[in-house]
C-alpha cells in the first residue's frame, strides 16, 4: 500500500500533482513516500552511491531537501531504505533460486534471474549493490560495509543450500561448496560490470550457458 507524508512539494512536480491526497488551500502539500523512495533508488541505481548529488535525488523524487530530510533522515538513510526496497522488489529471484530442486537449478535461476533484472529494459543496468560497493570511496565506507555485509547474508544463504545438496548426493562429495558459491557469486558480479557497460543480455547469457556446463553433476 502506498503510503504518503505531508511536506511541501517542489510546485508543478509530479509528487505533487499525483498525490492521492488533495490538500486543502494553505496547507502543506502531500506527496507520496513510496513513488518518491523508488525514484531515487533509480537514480542511485543509475549513478551509485557517490554519483547521486542531492539534487539529482530531489528532482527525480519531486521534493525539496527539506521534505527529503523530514521523510527519509540523510542521504545514507534514504540509501539504505532504497536499498530494502531493491531487494524486495528487484532480488526477489534470488529467493525463489533457493528453492529449485537441485543444486543445478538453484544456479541456473539464480544466474538467468540475475540476467534479467540486470538486463530489464525498462530499468537501470547492473546490479545497485555492485555499482555502489565498487564506486563508494573512504568517505562512504559505511555504505559499502552495508552493502558487504548484504551480499555476505546471500553468500551464506547459497552455501547452506548447496551444503545441503551435497548431503543428499545431488552434488559430488568432493565439490567445495564455499567456493561453488563464490564462483557464482563472481559470475553475477561480473555479468553486473559488463551490463553497465553496456553488454547484451545475448552477450551475457553465454556466460550462463558456459557456466552450466561445466556443472559438477554427482
Amino acid at each position: 500500500m502506498e503510503t504518503s507524508v505531508s511536506v511541501i512539494d517542489k510546485p508543478g512536480t509530479a509528487a505533487a500533482v499525483a498525490s492521492p491526497c488533495a490538500a486543502a488551500k494553505g496547507r502543506p502539500r502531500e506527496f507520496c513516500v513510496d513513488a518518491a523512495l523508488a525514484a531515487a533508488l533509480r537514480v542511485f541505481w543509475t549513478k551509485g552511491y557517490e554519483g547521486a548529488s542531492l539534487t539529482d535525488l530531489t528532482d527525480a523524487m519531486g521534493i525539496t531537501r527539506p521534505s527529503l530530510y523530514a521523510a527519509f533522515g540523510n542521504k545514507e538513510s534514504l540509501f539504505n531504505k532504497a536499498l530494502d526496497l531493491y531487494e524486495e522488489e528487484k532480488l526477489a529471484y534470488t529467493r525463489a533460486a533457493l528453492d529449485a530442486p537441485t543444486a543445478r537449478g538453484v544456479a541456473e535461476r539464480f544466474l538467468r534471474g540475475g540476467l534479467a533484472n540486470q538486463t530489464c529494459a525498462d530499468e537501470p543496468k547492473g546490479c545497485l549493490g555492485v555499482i555502489s560497493a565498487v564506486a563508494c570511496g573512504a568517505e562512504a565506507e559505511s555504505i559499502r560495509a552495508a552493502v558487504v555485509e548484504r551480499r555476505r547474508s546471500a553468500h551464506r544463504a547459497l552455501v547452506d543450500r548447496f551444503a545441503r545438496a551435497k548431503m543428499e548426493g545431488d552434488l559430488p562429495d568432493h565439490v567445495d561448496v564455499e567456493g561453488l558459491t563464490s564462483y557464482l557469486i563472481a559470475i553475477m558480479q561480473g555479468m553486473a560490470v559488463q551490463a553497465s557497460s553496456g553488454a547484451s543480455c545475448t552477450e551475457l547469457a553465454r556466460l550462463i550457458e558456459t557456466s552450466m556446463a561445466v556443472w559438477p553433476s554427482a
